[in-house]
């Protein structure tokens, strides 16, 4: 079964913008970025920088001839030769009609590629794995939904809720859809019905060696992985913790620059999210170390070898990464934090918009309580903006107000 796509249009139709003559799709290995230019941009011809013979036929080319043979032209993982940049460029710069989309899975070794030669030249869109709305679809064709959350984000209102979960129309397949999220993630090739679980779980495993093997070493021309894989299972047991470089590098046995380095490439490999401190109020003692989130709970499972669901941090992790995807696919204007106080009271997630913020609490209950939003109720002294609303998000069905603008919901009705 072929997931819909949320970007697949905002692709299609940039493509064909003023603005849309190269348009770089930055994401994951394995995320979909071909299915979708393939499937969406049918008039492009499709060039596999992969295939070195025929890459080095296009590095031959000149911009005339990239202009003749190629006017509309779709180049895979071009971050493998960054020389083609140029010659897109040369295009670009001398012919108003040619259009190129150019994919890559590394946001270093392409975007910076692209500074230093597409600068104004270029729109960059991101594809993350599959969102919850995203995996509720049967067809291709199907139109993705908001969800409750992307309502919010757009209108500023939150859409009416169905008192309990349970007595929603699309329970049953949102549910479907959030327990084999929260089972192996939302990469597309584990919703292909004919893969048993035990064969979900090797392509998973079989990701994360190709990750290693390939994308790390492209990225930082790595010869020793084992550091960086030590790194990598130490992050996944630490998921949604405050993040102490020193610790971790002593942890390791590797220096805090290098531990430094490994978590940028982590991020950029688009494998982690890292949530910044909220630290705006000079007059209150407040944390200031960051928190790592996994950015995919399947790849996370894999990285620990482990098949049980999870536990209080990874469903914080996964809860907040998928927000985080639903935020980048309909480019919101938002910026995501943490917040802890030096005496322990946290949220786990604050968003701020140009007219306030959101507060996420993440609970991974099946039954809610009052406590639950105690750091809630006294934020908005904290904060430097108006509190618009607060969350408590867990695996409770019933949707409960906890407070004044505090409201606890199925963490699946509110994403799905």
């Amino acid at each position: 079964m072929m997931k819909a796509r949320y970007i697949a249009d905002k692709i299609a139709r940039t493509a064909e913008s003023v603005n849309g003559r190269i348009v770089v799709l930055t994401g994951a290995r394995q995320t979909g970025k071909t299915t979708i230019v393939r499937n969406g941009l049918k008039d492009y011809t499709y060039l596999s920088i992969e295939d070195p013979v025929a890459a080095d036929g296009y590095a031959r080319l000149t911009a005339a001839q990239w202009r003749s043979l190629y006017p509309k032209a779709v180049l895979d993982e071009v971050q493998k030769r960054p020389r083609l940049v140029e010659s897109i460029k040369s295009v670009y710069d001398q012919w108003d009609e040619p259009r190129y989309v150019l994919l890559g899975s590394s946001q270093l070794l392409l975007l910076n590629k692209v500074k230093e030669s597409l600068a104004g030249r270029c729109t960059i869109k991101e594809i993350f794995p599959l969102t919850l709305p995203e995996i509720e679809t049967t067809d291709w064709n199907d139109t993705v939904p908001d969800s409750p959350f992307q309502t919010l984000l757009k209108t500023k209102e939150l859409p009416a809720l169905y008192p309990s979960f349970l007595i929603d129309p699309m329970y049953a397949r949102k549910m479907e859809a959030w327990e084999h999220y929260k089972a192996y993630g939302g990469y597309p090739a584990l919703y292909d019905e004919r893969r048993t679980d035990a064969e979900k779980r090797s392509w998973l495993a079989d990701y994360i060696r190709t990750y290693l093997e390939r994308d790390v070493r492209d990225l930082a021309a790595m010869q020793d992985l084992e550091p960086y894989s030590k790194l990598q299972q130490l992050l996944a047991l630490q998921t949604g913790s405050l993040c102490n470089v020193s610790a971790i590098a002593n942890h390791i046995g590797m220096s805090a620059t290098t531990v430094k380095r490994y978590l940028q490439y982590l991020t950029l490999s688009y494998q982690t999210i890292t949530l910044q401190p909220w630290e705006r109020n000079t007059a209150k003692r407040l944390v200031k170390s960051p928190k790592i989130h996994y950015l995919d709970n399947g790849i996370l499972q894999a990285v620990l070898r482990k098949q049980s669901m999870p536990n209080g941090n990874e469903f914080e992790s996964l809860v907040i990464a998928e927000m985080y995807k639903q935020i980048k696919q309909i480019e919101a204007d938002v910026f995501l934090y943490h917040l802890r106080t030096s005496d322990g009271k946290e949220i786990d997630l604050l968003l701020e918009t140009q007219d306030g913020y959101y507060a996420f609490e993440i609970k991974l209950t099946e039954h809610v309580q009052g406590t639950d939003a105690r750091h809630l109720r006294t934020l908005q002294s904290l904060l430097d903006k108006p509190l618009l609303h607060s969350f408590v998000l867990s695996n409770d069905v019933n949707v409960a107000e906890l407070g004044e603008n505090i409201t606890a919901i199925h963490a699946a009705q509110f994403l799905g």
